[in-house]
């Protein structure tokens, strides 16, 4: 096992070495390409930095669209040639960390390539020269499979729920820590439906992304899920923001908007019991020792019997007055025949209010009646995440 191990490291080496000849030869861009196969050579360890370096350099707005379209389909040809998971595996960190840290003409000439080529599209990639790589081959499907989902929540925010998010804020706890906030929290009721799902269906994907087998202690496996970790926390904070928001506009929705709501705040809670279980998980990894998870809360069960109530009883169209004549429905038995002849007797001696107090006292009851959810997740700790 060892010898054959020793033959594929030195046959990935000298395919390395032929690919990087090659390139120094017959390639128009001979830096990019010397870059990219250095960057996504057949050793396990992650990609050097001074080779990723000059992948971003490469990409950044300054140079031409067509320059960034050669180095998305130099990385997509390398990717769809090999049969080895630890060059597959650098070539999705690479592709991650331009994403993450590189220009958005990278993000969209790779959306646009994507639309015809399919770069993430790996589903049936094995390496099975040994189990180590057999378990890690998985992993690597699942990797690609939350990249491209990543690309697909993008197209429908039309912002980068990672790089693009509001000024810092105080926290709601008036202490000296502040966090940036998630564009979520200004979108319009029929956007937040629209976008939520979406938002969720990445952290599916992510939460997906946990090491099985033998990938669970591999370094580079973990080397590539630490980044994964990195964004984990602001994406449930743009679906938390999200849901805040939405909750703010429950009681003014029409029965159809409702019922998608409630299905979206549902499933937050949900997917908070996943994540804060993922987090559990990866709590043993090497490389997450360093971080500071954030802890999650459940939904208040109360809250959601209010919400289901709600839509037993909402109109078909929404309306200014639903949540006002909603909020103002008292359950109370029909009083008695005696009784209700001097309950009117009394209220017809009582002095007239005032129109302007009125609607300040209904409005002061239907606050009391109807309190919104505490945050899903804690703003405590998390500054290594944000």
């Amino acid at each position: 096992m060892g010898s054959f191990k020793s033959f594929r490291q030195a046959y990935g080496a000298l395919k390395d070495s032929t690919t990087v000849g090659l390139a120094k030869v017959n390639s128009d861009f001979k830096d990019l390409d010397i870059a990219i196969v250095k960057a996504t050579n057949h050793v396990e360890c992650p990609p050097k930095e001074r080779h990723v370096r000059k992948i971003l350099a490469a990409t950044a707005v300054a140079r031409p669209r067509a320059d960034i379209a050669y180095c998305i389909h130099a990385l997509a040809k390398r990717l769809s040639k090999t049969r080895n998971w630890i060059v597959a595996i650098k070539v999705l960190i690479v592709i991650h960390r331009t994403l993450r840290e590189g220009d958005p003409t990278f993000r969209e000439e790779l959306m646009n390539y994507s639309h015809r080529g399919r770069i993430l599209q790996i589903s049936n990639f094995k390496d099975d020269s040994s189990p180590l790589a057999w378990d890690c081959s998985a992993w690597v499907r699942t990797y690609a499979l939350f990249l491209e989902e990543r690309l697909e929540c993008f197209r429908v925010l039309k912002f980068d729920i990672e790089t693009e998010r509001l000024p810092k804020t105080s926290s709601p706890a008036g202490a000296s820590k502040s966090r940036s906030t998630s564009r979520t929290v200004l979108s319009a009721s029929d956007e937040l439906i629209e976008q939520l799902p979406v938002l969720q269906q990445l952290l599916y994907r992510l939460i997906g992304c946990q090491p099985e087998g033998a990938a669970y202690s591999n370094y580079l496996v973990q080397y590539a899920l630490a980044l994964i970790l990195k964004e984990s926390f602001k994406i449930y904070c743009g679906i938390n923001d999200g849901i805040i928001n939405l909750v703010d506009m429950f009681f003014d929705m029409s029965k159809h908007d409702a019922v998608k709501a409630l299905n979206i705040y549902k499933r937050a809670g949900q997917q908070a019991e996943s994540l804060a279980e993922f987090y559990e998980y990866c709590k043993g990894l090497d490389l997450a020792r360093n971080f500071q998870f954030p802890t999650l809360r459940q939904p208040p069960p109360s809250f959601l019997a209010t919400m289901e109530e709600y839509i037993k009883e909402a109109p078909q169209t929404s309306s200014v007055q639903n949540r006002l004549e909603y909020e103002q429905r008292e359950e109370s038995p029909p009083p008695a025949d005696g009784v209700e002849e001097k309950q009117v007797e009394e209220e017809n001696n009582k002095p007239l209010q005032e129109p302007a107090a009125a609607a300040a006292a209904e409005e002061t009851q239907a606050k009391e009646e109807v309190k919104e959810p505490q945050p899903l997740v804690s703003l405590d700790s998390t500054d290594d995440l944000l």
